[in-house]
């Protein structure tokens, strides 16, 4: 009998990715299952999930606001409505699992689940979980994981190590290297630099090689620089004819896996969706953690890459001065290139999408009492 999976939260791309790429392995071992996905109203994943083919019911829910108490005063009122249409969702799909992947939507319908005594799924990406992920484990049957040490937030005996999920197409560099330096017109005879903050850009990292400019010029680098769309037109203005040939700069990344097969280092964010890519593709990674996240976890994501001499890290504060030098010092440095090539691959766990359906159809096969009424 066909299956039937809910698959919530979003929010972000970094969540919206995973969530997915789940779906997509669900359908590739068993494609008759019926697959729901519920988001939150105006966020990205409204337009997202159904792009990729999927259908998405929104919930009228947002995230606590720390810098504003009169946001937060409707809060309780969004949350108790979401979780009724929640339980409404519920009630008309009938599924026999329910998969939550963080954000905001996450919480009402797991809670909403919970309460139906459904069979749950949490997939935490990061190696410091979210509250909500952490009160939400109480119920869960399986909490698929990407890092070690994570018995401290969830119960031991239903972690599964299963990694991130990852868009294969992206991480997909072997013997690419010079359509790489041909896509993007830089030479193979330069060392080459990939700079990337997301869809969206990263404020720090685009000051940072605007700060470093002169001293990427005079050391003859190439750089690749996707800035995100809110700061391309602005950096633009701002370098003038200071840009060359050796320096790319891009709103956005259409072809990550050539941007992957030119770099000789890489300069990323540190979250987990980037990290397990990163982990497949084997490169040099320079990480600089994001400091406006919940609970500073890209440092925590770093760390745990840094700890097994896998990543070098440079804390957001000490960035605009120190990240260009540290990347040119590193790429001087054949033999610590080599040595944090080895020791991130490591860590790579690329079929992390196959290995989380799995867990979803095996908490489907145990009986449970799920009662369907509003």
């Amino acid at each position: 009998m066909a299956k039937r999976i809910i698959i919530s939260g979003g929010g972000t791309g970094g969540h919206i990715f995973p969530a997915v790429a789940i779906a997509d392995a669900l359908k590739k071992l068993q494609p008759d299952t019926a697959i729901l996905f519920v988001g939150a109203n105006g966020r990205m994943e409204m337009e997202k999930v159904p792009a990729a083919g999927y259908q998405i019911e929104g919930l009228d829910i947002a995230g606590f606001q720390r810098g504003s108490i009169l946001k937060n005063l409707s809060l309780p009122f969004k949350v108790l409505s979401s979780v009724s249409k929640a339980k409404s969702i519920i009630k008309n799909f009938k599924p026999n699992a329910v998969v939550g992947v963080g954000g905001y939507a996450s919480g009402p319908l797991l809670y909403a689940a919970s309460v139906k005594n459904l069979p749950i799924l949490i997939q935490e990406q990061n190696s410091y979980a979210g509250i909500t992920n952490k009160w939400l484990a109480k119920k869960a049957r399986t909490i698929c994981v990407a890092f070690d040490g994570m018995e401290q937030f969830f119960p031991a005996d239903r972690i599964i190590k299963t990694g991130n999920p990852i868009r294969r197409s992206s991480v997909e560099i072997d013997g690419k290297r010079q359509e790489a330096f041909d896509f993007f017109k830089l030479s193979p005879s330069k060392k080459t630099i990939l700079v990337t903050g997301g869809s969206l850009g990263a404020g720090t990292l685009n000051k940072c090689m605007l700060a470093g400019l002169e001293d990427l010029i005079a050391a003859d680098v190439q750089l690749i620089w996707q800035t995100g769309k809110y700061y391309y037109k602005g950096i633009l203005e701002k370098l003038g004819e200071s840009i060359n040939s050796n320096i790319i700069v891009l709103e956005f990344l259409n072809r990550m896996d050539l941007a992957y097969a030119a770099a000789d280092v890489i300069i990323s964010r540190a979250g987990a969706g980037t990290i397990a890519e990163l982990c497949v593709v084997k490169k040099p990674i320079i990480l600089v953690p994001s400091p406006n996240v919940a609970e500073d976890h890209q440092t925590k994501n770093a760390l745990a890459l840094v700890n097994q001499q896998a990543a070098v890290l440079v804390r957001d504060t000490d960035a605009e001065k120190t990240l260009v030098k540290t990347a040119l010092n590193l790429l001087q440095d054949e033999n610590q290139q080599q040595k944090l090539g080895v020791q991130i691959g490591k860590l790579a766990m690329p079929d992390a999408d196959l290995n989380i359906a799995k867990e979803v159809f095996k908490i489907t096969e145990n009986k449970t009492n799920a009662v369907f009424t509003a």
